[in-house]
């Protein structure tokens, strides 16, 4: 996994959130709605909604927003049902990407992903097509501005933690776990008094394609930016080398 940082992209996707929040909190809220109604508001009896407050906490989305956007979901006739619903395609080169949405209309949500693919030149396949090449795992980013333990140390506190596998970047660590069993690993380093950039159950590509020539890295961004636009989508995953 070395030499794949992605805490640079986490740091530029935050940047873009910072100048449009309604993007994110759109996403934590539907998050939230589809927890609250699986599972009930109280996030002790409820993993799920732990986990999307998490998340949300990571991306800086207020408490009283998280507060509220509970409240609303547990209220009586709380309105729209969201669903979850999974795209599968290829860029440039044949890069892979998945892109994840929860949609309250799988209708506008195929289209707008199918464009999406089409204007940068891409494709979508058939489910399954590319999951196969990459492996979902926990990840936990942590800068290393704002943590105080040297490597050796944060290594054995996330291994006892529970962690799969520990990575130095230069700027940061990386922290993986299964995924099963990431929401306790995560609050086990939240404990430990660790400060967490990202912390998130997301999929690792197994290999990465390399693009060099301009037009394709081009029609890749264009893919990507256009999908994150996108309300419907709450996470694109692809396999292009970003370095």
């Amino acid at each position: 996994m070395s030499g794949h940082s992605k805490f640079a992209n986490i740091k530029h996707k935050k940047e873009k959130n910072d100048a449009a929040k309604g993007k994110i909190f759109t996403i934590i809220g539907r998050e939230i709605a589809v927890a609250v109604k699986e599972g009930g508001p109280d996030p002790a009896n409820n993993f799920k909604l732990a986990t999307v407050i998490a998340k949300a906490k990571a991306n800086n989305v207020p408490n009283d927003t998280i507060e509220r956007g509970i409240k609303k979901a547990a209220g009586e006739g709380s309105g729209v049902n969201y669903e979850y619903c999974t795209y599968e395609g290829y860029g440039p080169n044949g890069m892979a990407i998945i892109v994840d949405c929860l949609t309250d209309n799988k209708n506008r949500t195929a289209a707008n992903v199918r464009s999406a693919f089409t204007k940068g030149g891409g494709s979508i396949g058939t489910p399954g097509c590319v999951s196969f090449m990459f492996d979902k795992k926990g990840e936990i980013i942590i800068d290393k501005e704002e943590c105080d333990m040297d490597a050796d140390t944060l290594m054995m506190t996330a291994l006892d933690a529970g962690a799969d596998d520990f990575n130095e970047e230069y700027d940061c660590f990386e922290i993986y776990t299964d995924p099963d069993a990431f929401d306790q690993i995560r609050e086990n380093l939240e404990k430990a008094g660790l400060v967490l950039a990202s912390a998130e159950v997301t999929m690792i590509p197994q290999n990465y394609v390399k693009l060099t020539d301009e037009n394709a890295i081009k029609c890749a961004n264009r893919i990507i930016d256009l999908l994150d636009e996108d309300d419907d989508v709450q996470n694109v995953y692809h396999n292009m080398d970003e370095e």
